[in-house]
């Protein structure tokens, strides 16, 4: 199983979502806030390539985007070989 990092902040709906698709699959991943601490955010920003809006999801060293191009990979029957690597 690839490791899975979030940059999420707590009071974000579509951070909620992700984590909901995720849990749901039963994957452990990394929560970082970015509201608790905004040092991390920046390098949130460079990792994803100037992206600047949470959530931000990283897949092993994949860049998967958002929330939305999460439910994307799903819907496309993609996540799960993605995160078995």
């Amino acid at each position: 199983m690839q490791p899975v990092t979030l940059y999420t902040t707590p009071i974000c709906p579509y951070c909620i979502a992700a984590k909901r698709l995720l849990d749901s699959k039963g994957v452990e991943y990394t929560d970082i806030d970015v509201m608790a601490d905004p040092s991390r955010r920046q390098e949130m920003m460079r990792k994803a390539h100037g992206r600047h809006t949470v959530p931000q999801i990283f897949i092993g060293e994949t860049h998967v985007g958002g929330c939305d191009d999460l439910h994307a990979l799903e819907r496309a029957g993609r996540l799960d070989a993605l995160l078995a690597g």
